[in-house]
């Protein structure tokens, strides 16, 4: 295995469901300049990341409460995921609004359906993240010792719609997740993307508190910010994880504008791989 991609979307589900509405998709796909691309189905990411002799976090984004919009069931993306246990690691997403149905939720898939981690979107499922709506979800994610990764900084979703969709950016300023850090001082974190426009933020949290990491997916690395380029090759080389956005984004462009950008020969296998294998629990420190 060449390469650990942390941050990779399931966006239809079998029966064709896709994982935000039309007009959300569309803007996302505006913004990325991907429309009319096909959106892949598990079965072929897994094909797509075999060839490539990768693995590949796989998760979708539950935001019923704020869009209205019904999910891909969790169940669904961790049953598919099983079926490629050589490449494919499955996350779930549970929107917070849902209390304690959510933390219940949460205790199954792990328990009962091997889910490895839980994505955040603070923009998409209109909560902050220090909002004590979440801290029972946070408590039960903690104590199942899985990882948190948070969507940070701007989002192509809903990018040139009116009113950004309803979609609120400063929900994903990563200095809200410092006081999830605070609180939950053993909660294994996962900030999202360079996150424009709080890179400077992100950075401070990383470097704080041990447990909060930064994943690389969203932006081709050519646009990277040099103070992140810094940081990963030195104070946060064991905290920096490579995560693509795949499908809008994927690993080939990634990593063929990766190989240009000037990282330390020592510290590229670290970002690609080991700093993910450790923290989802593939290799022991």
């Amino acid at each position: 295995m060449t390469a650990i991609d942390v941050h990779t979307h399931a966006e239809i589900s079998k029966d064709g469901h896709g994982a935000l509405s039309p007009e959300l998709f569309g803007a996302s796909a505006a913004y990325f300049k991907t429309e009319g691309h096909r959106q892949p189905t598990i079965e072929e990411m897994a094909r797509y990341y075999r060839e490539r002799r990768m693995a590949a976090v796989v998760f979708t984004v539950d935001a019923e409460h704020a869009t209205g919009h019904p999910r891909i069931a969790n169940e669904e993306i961790a049953e598919s995921c099983a079926a490629h246990p050589d490449v494919l690691i499955p996350f779930a997403s549970i929107d917070p609004h849902k209390g304690r149905a959510g933390v219940r939720e949460a205790r199954r898939l792990v328990r009962e359906h091997g889910v490895r981690g839980f994505k955040f979107h603070p923009s998409i499922q209109a909560f902050a993240p220090d909002d004590t709506l979440a801290y029972p979800l946070y408590e039960a994610i903690e104590e199942l010792g899985v990882p948190a990764l948070f969507h940070t900084g701007q989002t192509g979703i809903g990018a040139g719609v009116p009113g950004g969709g309803g979609i609120r950016l400063k929900y994903s300023n990563p200095m809200l997740v410092d006081d999830v850090a605070v609180d939950f001082p053993h909660l294994r974190i996962i900030l999202a993307h360079p996150s424009f426009p709080w890179q400077d933020e992100a950075l401070a949290v990383a470097t704080h508190k041990p447990y909060v990491h930064i994943d690389l997916s969203g932006w081709s690395p050519k646009y990277f910010p040099p103070q992140l380029v810094r940081y990963a090759n030195s104070l946060l080389k064991d905290k920096v994880l490579f995560g693509s956005d795949y499908p809008v984004i994927t690993p080939d462009r990634w990593l063929a504008d990766f190989e240009r950008l000037d990282i330390k020969p020592e510290v590229r296998p670290k970002i690609l791989k080991e700093n993910a294998a450790r923290l989802l629990g593939l290799l022991k420190d």
